[in-house]
């Protein structure tokens, strides 16, 4: 099956768990997929999360092993869509073609449409903490000798990066030439106008 979302190989249970979700009536699957996108919206909250899918178990009486097993395959659709930058339209396309009802497929895909920009957002400073700049040191400097007579007065930038990974901090030098610097800054107030587009 050609989806959006996906372009490799899915467990056989997907299809088996997409048509396990339109045996829930409305009410049922309005209240699950809140939920998903709670979770999806926080993702610290894992445990609330198998908290609220027992509750809803013991509410509906299903059993919760199964529940949270659907819901894992589930969740494998909206985390693809975030990296592939879904529309909304392409999520219900691959919703139905994994076997959701009509009218689930467009309330999941309206859902996403309603979230999909805070998932980005969550998702690109998710991104953004993995390697977070703490400080820097910069020096200018001038090349005054050299074998070679074409390096003579050349203008360089030497940078001490600290970077946090993890609990820790790691230092990274570069040396740059005066283009190469140029270039660097180029980079760096693009990134600073995307950043100001997501905030």
């Amino acid at each position: 099956m050609k989806l959006y979302f996906n372009k490799d190989a899915l467990p056989d249970s997907i299809s088996s768990d997409f048509n396990n979700l339109n045996k829930l009536n409305e009410q049922q699957f309005h209240r699950l997929i809140e939920i998903l996108f709670q979770f999806l919206l926080e993702p610290k909250e894992a445990e609330r999360f198998m908290q609220q899918l027992s509750e809803f178990a013991a509410e509906h009486g299903m059993s919760a092993a199964p529940l949270k097993n659907l819901m894992k395959s589930v969740l494998l659709v909206p985390q693809g869509a975030l990296k592939k930058n879904l529309t909304a339209e392409q999520m219900r396309d691959d919703l139905l073609t994994l076997g959701l009802n009509q009218d689930k497929a467009a309330h999941f895909s309206q859902q996403w449409g309603e979230n999909c920009a805070a998932l980005s957002r969550r998702a690109v400073g998710q991104t953004l903490l993995v390697n977070q700049l703490v400080d820097m040191e910069w020096k200018f400097g001038v090349t005054v000798g050299t074998s070679e007579i074409q390096k003579v007065g050349n203008i360089f930038l030497q940078l001490k990066l600290v970077v946090r990974k993890g609990n820790s901090t790691e230092n990274v030098y570069m040396e740059l030439t005066l283009p190469q610097f140029y270039n660097f800054l180029h980079e760096m107030e693009r990134a600073k106008a995307s950043m100001e587009c997501f905030s």
